[in-house]
């Protein structure tokens, strides 16, 4: 069913508790100098508390020969992806700064900065922008290292790898194109999509299958 405008606020069985904001903090926080996120949030792969050891496997039951097993059962279909699927509605040139409050919000509910992909189906993010003129080569290894926040064209999503959060700023035209690879960015989706922009366009670009 199409999807329907939604408050901008991230489903909580998909973050966590809510954190209230700081007292002070204002809407017009400046936006970060391009460049790594450094988000108070620990980074993944911190030690934490030693997990107990599994217990032993006992050994499997003999059948008993007067019992002779049925035919085998096919396996079940792989079911689809859980990912929840949120709106936020925005102007085409207010979809980015839509798509970074959402992940603001992420990282404040405690959200790990490496869970999250951002991408965007215009103009690219000041970050990604900054970082490629150092090389792809440079850019997509801070991908591969997985420990913080990714951003990058749709047109890459082929390249990107499966993150628990996918967030996409529909900051510029919809056409088919961008139809299929808004669908392949779901798919990279484990737990949560979010879809920043014009509700009528994105709706469009994905589908009766939303």
């Amino acid at each position: 069913m199409p999807l329907t405008p939604e408050e901008p606020q991230i489903p909580e069985s998909a973050q966590g508790p809510r954190v209230t904001p700081a007292a002070g903090r204002t809407a017009s926080t400046p936006r970060p100098v391009p460049g790594p996120r450094s988000a108070a949030t620990p980074r993944p792969g911190h030690p934490g508390p030693a997990r107990p050891a599994p217990p032993a496997q006992r050994p499997p039951v003999p059948t008993p020969a007067a019992v002779r097993p049925g035919p085998a059962r096919p396996a079940p279909a792989a079911e689809p992806s859980a990912a929840q699927v949120q709106l936020i509605p925005a102007p085409a040139d207010g979809a980015l700064d839509a798509a970074e409050e959402a992940v603001d919000l992420l990282l404040d509910n405690g959200r790990a900065p490496g869970d999250i992909l951002v991408l965007t189906t215009g103009e690219q993010h000041p970050w990604a922008a900054h970082e490629l003129s150092f090389g792809e080569a440079s850019y997509w290894a801070q991908h591969d290292a997985g420990d913080d926040v990714f951003f990058a064209g749709l047109p890459s999503v082929g390249r990107a790898a499966p993150r628990p959060v996918v967030v996409v700023a529909v900051n510029g035209a919809a056409d088919a194109e961008t139809g299929r690879l808004l669908a392949e960015a779901r798919k990279r989706a484990g737990v949560l999509f979010v879809a920043c922009g014009d509700a009528q366009t994105i709706n469009a670009a994905l589908g009766a299958g939303v």
